[in-house]
């Protein structure tokens, strides 16, 4: 197996299938054993892993490791684009990375310089764990002369900044997709998201960027907050969307559960009058 047919959302992504995804923000020192992540047609494509921001280095490697242990393609969202983060997710075993609040061009051309080895960049080689996150029987050798192929640069495009160069940025060489980051974007153009609805120029900026990535060539992501806005931004035609993170899907599940436990509306009723007799009866 290639580490391009192993990683699954750059394999859907290259198919022009849209990948609708949950992200994993909850705290797990102990791994990741939910395989919640992008999916096509039923089948999950890459779970984006957050750590905590005291996480260490081998809560980072369990995260990666029990997310590829699913058969899945870990994706981590390190804190910002330094060298030492980069290389740290990627000597991990992450199949990609997702770098929040790029700027500028000169930094789109150092995330995506240091995710690769040379001659593309000038990543350093030397981590024993990456190849097995990818396939069990993959030498270092190969990682090496695969993985600049194989390893996705997810830049977050939400300042103001980013948005002026939104095409340069989109067009730097080793950059795979842009993800728009609503919250941070509206906030910094001077239109929070407030309401479901976004602000008319939100709505522009966002296509703005989407448009950018696409004449470039690149895939354009989305962070939406509920499935409806997910189809939304997918029938524009964004490749990767985001539905739901696993603390709204633990809120929202557990909500379901107890509103299915009060029972309908008419059980409500009843109970309602239930009491009402109870406090006539007792005076």
């Amino acid at each position: 197996m290639t580490m391009q047919a192993a990683n699954r959302l750059q394999t859907t992504l290259k198919s022009g299938k849209t990948s609708f995804g949950g992200w994993q923000v909850r705290p797990r020192r102990g791994g990741s054993h939910m395989p919640l992540g992008f999916v096509s047609d039923d089948k999950v494509d890459a779970t984006r892993s957050q750590p905590v921001p005291d996480y260490s280095s081998d809560t980072e490697s369990r995260l990666v490791a029990a997310i590829a242990a699913c058969g899945v393609s870990p994706i981590v969202r390190v804190a910002e684009g330094q060298h030492w983060m980069i290389k740290r997710a990627l000597d991990a075993g992450a199949h990609g990375i997702m770098v929040p609040l790029v700027r500028t061009v000169a930094e789109a051309r150092n995330i995506a310089s240091y995710s690769r080895f040379p001659p593309s960049g000038t990543r350093g080689l030397g981590s024993p764990f990456s190849m097995e996150k990818f396939h069990p029987d993959l030498t270092q050798v190969q990682y090496f002369q695969q993985a600049n192929e194989a390893t996705l640069v997810i830049l977050q495009i939400e300042t103001a900044e980013a948005l002026e160069s939104v095409a340069e940025i989109a067009a730097v060489p080793g950059v795979d997709a842009l993800l728009v980051g609503p919250f941070d974007l509206g906030n910094s153009i001077g239109h929070p998201v407030l309401k479901p609805e976004y602000d008319v120029e939100l709505e522009e900026a966002i296509m703005k960027i989407h448009k950018a990535a696409q004449a470039a060539g690149k895939w354009t992501a989305i962070y939406c907050g509920s499935g409806a806005s997910a189809r939304k931004y997918a029938d524009l035609g964004f490749n990767m969307v985001n539905t739901m993170n696993d603390v709204g899907a633990l809120k929202q599940g557990f909500a379901s559960a107890v509103e299915d436990a009060r029972g309908s509306y008419v059980h409500a009723g009843l109970e309602g009058i239930r009491h009402g007799m109870e406090k006539m009866t007792s005076k």
